[in-house]
């Protein structure tokens, strides 16, 4: 697996997570919003891949927003076929490397505690795991279901 800056040709790997999180985020595979985001990330050089070693494709993407004093991921997907191997944690350890610079926060907004997709997706334990910590609620997602924004401290 090799992490790198997204490039343009990696748009369609982009929508073929979205696919498989539809269900837990709501329509993005047809959305232009979500097209215009994911081309604004890699022309700002803020969006990352996890792209595999064969001819698998695109194991993971994330889409960062490096504005300090508070960092925002905007949106990480792991393929279910990486799931559990390391691919977001690496994701996340080459944004905090390429964008964060300290002092301040690093912000995600994942499922809320009764959303389902809470304990199926490993979201929060994912994060937990990282060192970030459950802090407000906050707007539910788009298809309605229950979010809270996840927060670490960097220095």
């Amino acid at each position: 697996m090799i992490i790198r800056l997204a490039e343009e040709d990696d748009f369609p790997g982009f929508l073929a997570l979205a696919a498989q999180v539809e269900h837990w985020f709501g329509p993005m595979v047809e959305e232009p919003g979500f097209h215009d985001a994911v081309k604004v990330h890699i022309r700002r050089s803020t969006a990352l891949v996890a792209a595999s070693d064969g001819a698998g494709g695109v194991l993971g993407g994330l889409l960062f927003d490096a504005k300090a004093p508070v960092f925002h991921v905007d949106w990480l997907v792991v393929a279910e076929a990486g799931r559990g191997r390391g691919v977001g944690r690496a994701l996340m350890e080459e944004a905090s490397r390429r964008f964060v610079r300290g002092p301040g926060s690093i912000e995600v907004v994942t499922f809320g505690a009764d959303h389902p997709g809470a304990v199926t997706s490993g979201a929060r334990v994912f994060y937990e795991s990282l060192g970030f910590t459950p802090a407000e609620a906050t707007e539910p997602g788009p298809e309605g279901g229950s979010r809270q924004i996840y927060r670490r401290s960097v220095v």
